[in-house]
């Protein structure tokens, strides 16, 4: 009944954003709580209504690997902001190559999702967003993330899922949308290995923060009299 899902959905949510907060640190807490209503409030309800309901999803979808940074590093910085960037962006050539296939059930459900109501939409916006995970990327190094053997070595899969996406854009087949989503499988889970492969240590940042530190203060020593 709704009462018990209400029921079980409060006994597991409300000790989870309290462990969060009181083990972990407030922030984390507060983006479960603000995930939670997210996707009760915001993105189930859409569902029925509008084909908004995919972005929201997809925020809903990338805020835990950002709630993981939060949870390591205690502050909400750029790091932070490129894994859930990676996580949105990867979801649209997921959930549309698969709501693709499911079509008809999503019609005859009620359900309002790109690929009933707007199909050429759904394929353009999924090419859109493989395209995307290619410039997030490139991005990591230069916010200091990762090294910049990160966009090399991660440039053959995300191409690869760039291709499948193009596939599934100009075929508009159940066979490409099929392609598309399980190459997203094993995509995402390569590219974040490849990422933590790649990332730079926080010694290596630390060195690089003190030499910085260090040629301003001879360059200040240089400027005094």
């Amino acid at each position: 009944s709704p009462l018990l899902a209400v029921c079980f959905a409060a006994s597991c949510g409300v000790p989870g954003i309290a462990l969060l907060t009181l083990g972990v640190n407030p922030l984390t807490g507060a983006l479960g709580a603000f995930n939670i209503f997210l996707y009760t409030c915001c993105y189930t309800p859409m569902k029925r209504m509008s084909i908004a309901n995919t972005w929201v999803g997809a925020v809903v979808g990338a805020i835990p690997p950002v709630m993981g940074w939060t949870a390591a590093t205690g502050s909400l910085d750029a790091g932070a902001l490129l894994l859930g960037g990676i996580l949105y962006s990867w979801q649209f050539p997921h959930f549309n190559a698969l709501s693709w296939g499911l079509r008809e059930d999503y019609s005859r459900g009620g359900y309002c999702m790109m690929s009933v109501t707007h199909p050429g939409l759904c394929r353009r916006v999924a090419l859109r967003h493989c395209l995307a995970l290619i410039g997030l990327s490139t991005v990591a190094p230069i916010l200091d993330i990762t090294t910049w053997t990160f966009p090399i070595i991660s440039l053959p899969i995300n191409l690869y899922i760039s291709y499948l996406g193009f596939r599934f854009y100009r075929d508009a087949d159940r066979r490409s949308s099929r392609k598309l989503f399980f190459c997203s499988l094993w995509h995402l889970p390569m590219l974040l290995l490849v990422m933590f492969t790649c990332k730079k240590s926080i010694l290596e940042k630390e060195d690089k923060g003190d030499l910085l530190a260090e040629s301003h203060g001879r360059a200040m020593e240089i400027r005094l009299p």
